[in-house]
Formats: C-alpha cells, sequence, structure tokens
C-alpha cells in the first residue's frame, strides 16, 4: 500500500491530542541523573512514563481514540490486542468512557499485565503467540460483540496521543533552555517513536530520532534500512514483552521512514542492567521493553558526548519474580 492511500497523522493532531488528554494523563515530569550524564559524557533528558496512568505511555494514545468513540454506535465497546501496557490503557480509557473492553493477549503475558488488565474491568482472552494470530482472534471478536478494535500503534489517533509524549519534552525543553540534539525511543510497532518523531521534527528538524529495540527483534532498525517493512524471524524470546510486535505496521512505517535515524539493538543483558540502574541511580521501577533506550545510552552505542540526548523510559509493568531476578 503507497503512504498516499494511508491517513496519516501530521503534527497538528498530536496538538488536538494534547488537549483531549489534558488532566487526564499524568505530565510525566523530565529529570536528570549526575551518575548517567557523568557514564554518557554529555547531559541525558529523561522522560519516566513508567510514572504515567496505568504505568506505560500507552494510556495516551489509547483515550485519545477511544474518547471520540460514539458508544451508542458501537455497543460491544471496544476490542484490542496487546502484551499488556496497551492493554492496560484500552482497559482504562474504556472504563472512563463506560464502555466494555475485551483484550486480546498472548498467554505468556506477565501475569501483573494480565491482572491489573482485570482490574480496569476488562476481559482478558488469552492466545498462543508462537501458533495463533492475535489480529485473527481480535477480529473475530470485535464481529462476534458488534465492537471497535483499536489497534495498539497503526492508527493516526493512537499515534498522535503517542506523541504527546514528545510534545512534553520539547515544552520542557523551551521553558529549561535546552535543544536536544537527538531522541532515544523505545520502539516495537513504532507508533510512541513516530507520534514523538512529528513533534521533535517540527520543532528541532536537525535532531536525531533513534528507535531503540530488543536484539535480534530490531525489525524496525533493519526495515529502516532497507526501506521496507521486515518482519521479525519469531515472536518469542525475549524478556522485552512489550517491543515484540512481529513488524512494523504499514501507518507507523510510512510515518517513521522520512524521520528515523539509523535505530540501534541492545541485549537483554544490557537490559537487565539498565533495569538495576533505574533501580539503584534513578529510584524508577522500569520494565524490559521500558529500558532499552537507557541502556542505550549506558552502554555507548549511540554517541551522548558533548550532547543533549533525551530518552524515554515507556513503561514500569514489570513481574514481581522477574524483577527480583534481575536486580
Amino acid at each position: 500500500m503507497k503512504s498516499s492511500k494511508l491517513n496519516l497523522p501530521v503534527f497538528e493532531d498530536v496538538l488536538a491530542a494534547a488537549q483531549r488528554l489534558k488532566g487526564l494523563a499524568v505530565k510525566t515530569p523530565v529529570i536528570e541523573s549526575p551518575w548517567l550524564n557523568d557514564i554518557a559524557g554529555g547531559r541525558v533528558f529523561i522522560k519516566p512514563e513508567c510514572l504515567q496512568r496505568t504505568g506505560s505511555f500507552k494510556f495516551r494514545g489509547a483515550w485519545n481514540f477511544i474518547s471520540q468513540l460514539d458508544s451508542e454506535s458501537h455497543p460491544g465497546g471496544v476490542v484490542a490486542f496487546s502484551s499488556g501496557n496497551h492493554a492496560q490503557g484500552v482497559a482504562a480509557a474504556a472504563a472512563m468512557k463506560n464502555l466494555p473492553a475485551l483484550i486480546i493477549m498472548p498467554d505468556d503475558a506477565p501475569a501483573i499485565k494480565i491482572a491489573n488488565t482485570k482490574a480496569l474491568g476488562a476481559d482478558v482472552l488469552t492466545y498462543d503467540r508462537a501458533s495463533e494470530s492475535r489480529e485473527e482472534v481480535a477480529e473475530n471478536q470485535v464481529a462476534a460483540r458488534d465492537a471497535v478494535l483499536v489497534p495498539p500503534f497503526e492508527h493516526k489517533y493512537i499515534i498522535a496521543g503517542q506523541g504527546t509524549t514528545g510534545l512534553e519534552l520539547i515544552t520542557w525543553g523551551q521553558d529549561n533552555d535546552v535543544v536536544y540534539d537527538q531522541l532515544l525511543v523505545p520502539t516495537g510497532g513504532g507508533g510512541l517513536v513516530g507520534g514523538c518523531g512529528l513533534v521533535f521534527k517540527h520543532y528541532l528538524p536537525e535532531a536525531d530520532v533513534i528507535s531503540v529495540e530488543p536484539l535480534e527483534f530490531d525489525d524496525y532498525r533493519r526495515s529502516i534500512k532497507a526501506k521496507e517493512i521486515v518482519a521479525n524471524p519469531t515472536t518469542t524470546g525475549s524478556i522485552c514483552d512489550a517491543l515484540m510486535s512481529p513488524s512494523a505496521g504499514e501507518l507507523t512505517f510510512a510515518v517513521n521512514l522520512s524521520q528515523l535515524s539509523p535505530g540501534l539493538a541492545v541485549s537483554d543483558d544490557e537490559v537487565r542492567a539498565a533495569m538495576r540502574f533505574a533501580f539503584e541511580r534513578l529510584k524508577l521501577v522500569v520494565e524490559p521493553g521500558g529500558a532499552v533506550a537507557l541502556a542505550a545510552v549506558l552502554t555507548g552505542k549511540t554517541d551522548c558526548r558533548a550532547k543533549n540526548t533525551a530518552i524515554v523510559l515507556s513503561g514500569g509493568n514489570v513481574d514481581a519474580a522477574l524483577y527480583k531476578t534481575v536486580l
């Protein structure tokens, strides 16, 4: 499908999303750590979306989408598929709109994410990540329930909502006389990096916007390099459950192709070290997928020397048992 046929988001969509989210999404802080600055050799500005409503950035896109639905036209409410963070964002937003929600989740999703999704009022249906298609399961449920699918990244409202993360970074930078040289974003399907990229390229066209992914699940890095969508060979095998989308979406790839610099990938061991650093030095609980951008800085995979680098910690929903082993 050619990008001209896609309903691409633009910068103004992010501004509209910010208005819808005002007073509902947490305006997460921007923090700086002397420990991290010393390691990086430059200033690193941290956006901890692990402190966001439901524990990740996903509430932003979910509310921007769901708040615009006509509930009478969709008596079955909403359906979504997610390993956990999008699930919780959709469940919370649906509850706020008094809409029923069904979330399709892999049976190996972290227990805390399944429990939290249910606690927010959504029904959960699990599937086998290795043998079943989440898209097919969701499509069947949408038809059966007369519901609306809320995609995890492949919609302009979702991308624009996630982009408010970058808008808050830019606003903070303007208020504090900080001009960013680069932005590092955890990347699965590409909605967060796409939305943030729209904002950064509007205000700082020379800044590098960089995707960060788990090693061997770096389909975005390979896709941008190849200038075509390249899928991951598998959907299991990393502790970064939030970042194991099979491939980029057509919409997010069309948005990101022109605005992303070459991407980065980090190993699970490097992610574990970043999670420990966040706990010990930043006093933040960060889940594996949420820690990849921090891992890229700590390992020197991007040059931060004498630069202003912004990074997103995209989520903090980690099972206690896994977190214990990491620490």
